[in-house]
């Protein structure tokens, strides 16, 4: 039988992985994008306004994620 506890820290560990998830699609974007404005054609963005609002973007769900997963750990006992 799962205990409470058990329970806490595995829905903790999924969504720090989900979370992690977010921010490597969003940072695969990024990555796109520049090598796109680069010449390395792998069709993202070609304005450098763009990539500029799309790495700041980034940088803020990043932050934001990170904190998730900070406090998910925590809640969960994570590392404990």
């Amino acid at each position: 039988m799962v205990t409470a506890k058990e329970a806490k820290s595995t829905i903790a560990t999924a969504i720090a992985a989900a979370f992690g998830f977010i921010i490597a699609l969003i940072w695969r974007d990024i990555i796109v994008g520049l090598m796109n404005m680069a010449g390395l054609n792998v069709n993202k963005f070609t304005d450098p306004v763009n990539a500029m609002i799309a790495v700041v973007s980034a940088i803020i769900i990043t932050l934001i994620c990170v904190f998730g997963i900070l406090y998910i750990s925590k809640w969960g006992g994570v590392g404990k």
